[in-house]
């Protein structure tokens, strides 16, 4: 087959392997959006719907990183086309549950099949194409694996609102059939491989991934280390890794290699992932708290904030891939990325409880253009040195890092907003009594006095405001600096030859 015959066979899997990403990254944040509407259908408390969205998580991450070996073993086509078939079957199920442990169990087969769509998509698309198309195939892959979990909330929003808390599983399954339409169309058969699985080795990394996780997740509604079950899974989970690490080292059958790390820029791209996660999850995780419990919008508005981010990162995206990254050093690219997203952060931090729609949209666009420059350049770079045979494993790590990334950011800020409103609050208070005359000044206009009950519930509302105003300030803040901490990963990361970032034939 000629170059100008692959052509449009290469883009057709790239559009494949994109709605089979969009399928997992986008259930992550669409469900988040549908839990209120969930935990009353089913009568259930807050601390339960935590376990809606965490047995997905744990699931997934748990199971990622034996991509590679189950590629080896079954094809990739047959993994990919089951991973599918599997996802989509667990999601119908999931919006025809009945009570809140079926919909649990769903989850868990949900986040199970749905694992392998990341790692598999992204391991396709690098042996789809040589290396100098590899920026533009990334940049269309980035629009599903960013963008999709920025624009979530919105479409969990729509889908709730107007339809049903069930409408954000049944929604996967058209997208699921075009998916496998494709991908069994267009993906070949491959030989498989007969594989020996290290089973102790299995559930010892399945065991502490799932330990971790959980931590991660339950954590901040078990107050953390003064709850006997977060004790027991960071336990459980530094234990059983430290044995998993220590008896995979050098070991030929380990279900992981760990020879992918001596690569200086694989290790490097796998650290930048984590703290890239950390900032722009995290600060996407409680954005929305933000607007909806201190400024009082309405879901559907809160939804649609994320739409000018997810704009922007898909601009950003296109063209980085197909201009910036052919053009210019790529490590540079992931520096201003990482520059752009921290300083939306930051720019969300100067924020007041008095700001307005379009101001708090425009630091989302300074992010999402940061997004765009670090996603498609870090994608190629961290691959660079790695084998066509080892692209499942290495893309099933790197996944898995970038998942944990998100996680632990979500939890880091979400503690670090409870911790630092108490403090807020307390010093806040030490300053409001009856003898502060900047207290009878404020309520002289309502007619009340700091003497009168009335009065004493209209200042804790307003100390409580200002001190949750406070602490997500410090929160943003915190994002923005993991952002810039991950500047130095950029110097360790090797420069592509110049042959591999040539200017790409156009596409037709």
């Amino acid at each position: 087959m000629t170059e100008a015959e692959k052509q449009p066979v290469q883009w057709l899997i790239v559009f494949a392997v994109v709605l089979t990403a969009v399928l997992e990254v986008l259930d992550t944040t669409i469900v988040n959006v549908a839990l209120p509407h969930i935990k009353a259908a089913f009568g259930i408390t807050s601390d339960q719907t935590v376990w809606i969205v965490t047995s997905y998580i744990v699931a997934s991450i748990a199971v990622m990183p034996l991509t590679g070996l189950l590629s080896r073993k079954f094809g990739r086509r047959r993994l990919i086309i089951t991973a599918i078939v599997g996802f989509a079957f667990f999601s119908a199920l999931g919006g025809m549950a009945q009570n809140f442990e079926m919909l649990v169990f769903f989850r868990l087969g949900q986040g199970f099949f749905g694992a392998f769509l990341i790692p598999l998509s992204q391991a396709i698309l690098f042996t789809s194409f040589p290396r100098e198309k590899r920026g533009q195939a990334m940049a269309i892959f980035g629009l599903g694996v960013i963008v999709a979990p920025v624009l979530g909330p919105t479409l969990g929003a729509i889908l709730t609102e107007h339809f049903s808390w069930r409408a954000v599983f049944y929604v996967n399954m058209p997208i699921a059939f075009i998916a496998l339409l494709m991908v069994s169309g267009e993906l070949e058969k491959e030989e498989t491989q007969h594989v020996d699985i290290d089973w102790v080795g299995l559930l010892l990394m399945v065991t502490a991934i799932g330990a971790l996780q959980m931590t991660l997740d339950l954590g901040e509604s078990h107050d953390w280390f003064d709850s006997h079950l977060i004790q027991i899974t960071a336990i459980t989970s530094a234990v059983t890794g430290l044995i998993f690490f220590t008896r995979g080292i050098g070991r030929k059958l380990n279900i992981i290699d760990f020879s992918l790390l001596k690569d200086r820029s694989f290790a490097a791209g796998n650290v930048a992932i984590v703290g890239f996660g950390v900032s722009m999850f995290g600060a996407i995780a409680i954005l929305p708290l933000f607007v909806q419990g201190l400024l009082d919008y309405p879901v559907l508005e809160s939804g649609e904030l994320f739409i000018p981010r997810g704009i922007a990162a898909g601009f950003s995206m296109v063209v980085t891939g197909s201009f910036l990254v052919n053009r210019f050093d790529p490590r540079m690219l992931l520096a201003i990325g990482l520059i752009l997203t921290g300083s939306g952060n930051f720019m969300l931090a100067n924020l007041n409880l008095e700001v307005s729609f379009w101001q708090l949209s425009w630091p989302g666009v300074v992010s999402g253009l940061g997004m765009g420059l670090f996603f498609v350049p870090m994608s190629t770079l961290a691959f660079q040195n790695i084998s066509r045979e080892k692209q499942d494993e290495a893309s099933g790590i790197y996944s898995v890092m970038r998942s944990l990334g998100s996680s632990v950011g979500i939890a880091i800020i979400g503690w670090q907003l409870a911790r630092r409103t108490n403090l807020h609050y307390a010093i806040l208070t030490e300053q409001i009594t009856p003898f502060n005359p900047a207290v009878s000044t404020y309520l002289a206009p309502l007619g009340l006095s700091p003497t009168t009950g009335q009065g004493a519930k209209v200042l804790a509302n307003e100390v409580l405001a200002q001190a949750s105003m406070l602490a997500f300030q410090d929160a943003f803040i915190l994002s923005g600096l993991a952002a810039f901490a991950m500047l130095p990963m950029v110097l360790l990361i090797q420069k592509p030859q110049k042959s591999e970032i040539k200017a790409p034939a156009s596409v037709h």
